[in-house]
């Protein structure tokens, strides 16, 4: 799905009626009620997401989305009859380090009509929406920020990196001692469905942050329309046993590649599906999106032609309920502390003694004296172990008075592979 303004996405919900909450606007001259969508509301909410979005949604798109969507997981704000707010959240499952999968409730197309923005409807609406999610009992909640400044004080932490790579494939050359495992392909991708889907199954089981795709969704990804090549070619896709690269071709004198999924279960996919990427003579670039450890500048003769061009945070995560899903992953070292989360803006922090053996954690709330403190938001950093407990310290973001303790959180934290979002939301 594309960018968009407060959150990646395009999903509607589905009706239901439900008693209203009055929220005073700012200037306290008209009160906005913040209550679940009817059917009826579905136009006006198309309207509030192409203004809020910058385009319309293909109506059958939209109808994908909606099969994520469980019954009263929308909430709109209205002011009268205008619906000047929305907020809704999906169904969907996570991969955590260690291969667990777990409930999250996606947060998605979230937005503010701008005639009422700065009058608070955001909060109320997250308020009532988390409500729900907490009902719900997701353990976690996740979205895809545009704008980061807004969603650390409801608890969310960024918990995936994506760097985009630009790589001048004039002069990359492999080393002579980079591998090269050959058996890539040249495919349709709707004639492969069912091998994409299977490379695509076993790459999220084994990836945090990768998500379950449903059948509503591949159909979307793979009818290819035209309203969201942004002026590209249709899907181009090199096939691998282990993997696969979808890509457009955007310009005319110079052409270049932008890769829209690249998804590799092996390393050797990943080089073959580079190489032959890289092989597209005609082309003076290729921009593909990957995490911060990909291996591909060391495997060239000069790492300089394959230059970051973007860095950002992907995913963020809320935890909803910290014991579960602390218990829920796997660990690369043991430890043994009384961990404190502060949560500003629901009830869900506290005090926890968390111990971790053999790779496996207990979690209990207690009364005990925390050994180490830390907003709920830098809890849903680390939890991917995408970021280090370590560089929070230094932000003066987590404290502690043992100093080893870093280390030791740090080691426990970090995942053997990197997290890597599914697919935006």
């Amino acid at each position: 799905m594309p960018l968009v303004t407060l959150v990646k996405s395009n999903a509607f919900g589905y009706g239901f009626v439900a008693p209203s909450i009055s929220v005073l606007a700012s200037d306290t001259s008209n009160a906005v009620a913040i209550r679940s969508a009817t059917d009826a509301d579905w136009p006006a909410i198309s309207l509030l997401d192409a203004t809020s979005f910058g385009r319309f949604g293909h109506p059958e798109s939209l109808d994908a989305w909606r099969t994520l969507m469980p019954s009263d997981s929308t909430v709109l704000a209205c002011d009268g009859d205008d619906v000047v707010g929305m907020a809704h959240y999906l169904d969907l499952r996570l991969t955590v380090p260690g291969g667990a999968v777990l409930p999250m409730a996606g947060i998605t197309i979230v937005g503010v009509a701008p005639t009422h923005s700065r009058r608070g409807i955001l909060r109320a609406m997250y308020t009532e929406l988390h409500n729900r999610i907490a009902a719900a009992r997701y353990p976690i909640a996740g979205l895809t920020a545009s704008e980061g400044g807004i969603y650390g004080r409801f608890g969310y932490g960024p918990a995936t990196i994506e760097q985009e790579l630009t790589v001048d494939r004039r002069f990359a050359r492999f080393r002579d001692d980079a591998p090269d495992p050959g058996g890539v392909r040249m495919v349709k991708p709707a004639e492969r469905r069912d091998d994409v889907q299977d490379i695509y199954e076993r790459w999220r089981l084994r990836t945090p942050g990768g998500l379950v795709r449903p059948k509503a969704l591949w159909d979307e990804l793979l009818i290819d329309r035209e309203s969201v090549r942004r002026g590209g070619t249709e899907w181009y896709t090199f096939l691998h046993p282990d993997g696969y690269a979808m890509y457009r071709v955007f310009g005319d004198d110079p052409m270049f590649v932008r890769v829209g999924e690249f998804i590799a279960a092996t390393t050797d996919a990943g080089i073959a599906l580079c190489r032959a990427l890289f092989g597209l003579d005609l082309m003076e670039k290729v921009v593909f999106g990957t995490h911060p450890a990909d291996p591909l500048p060391y495997m060239l003769t000069d790492h300089r032609v394959a230059r970051v061009t973007h860095v950002e945070d992907d995913l963020w995560l809320r935890i909803m309920d910290i014991p579960t899903a602390l218990e829920a992953r796997s660990y690369q070292s043991e430890l043994s502390i009384v961990l404190g989360a502060s949560d500003t803006f629901r009830s869900d922090g506290g005090r926890f003694a968390l111990e971790i053996r053999e790779g496996r954690a207990r979690c209990r709330p207690t009364d005990a004296d925390a050994d180490v403190q830390m907003d709920l938001d830098v809890l849903g950093s680390l939890y991917l172990g995408a970021h280090k407990a370590s560089s929070f310290a230094s932000a003066n973001r987590l404290h502690t008075n043992d100093s080893a303790l870093l280390a030791h959180l740090d080691a426990a934290f970090v995942s053997d592979l990197p997290a890597v979002l599914g697919y935006g939301f």
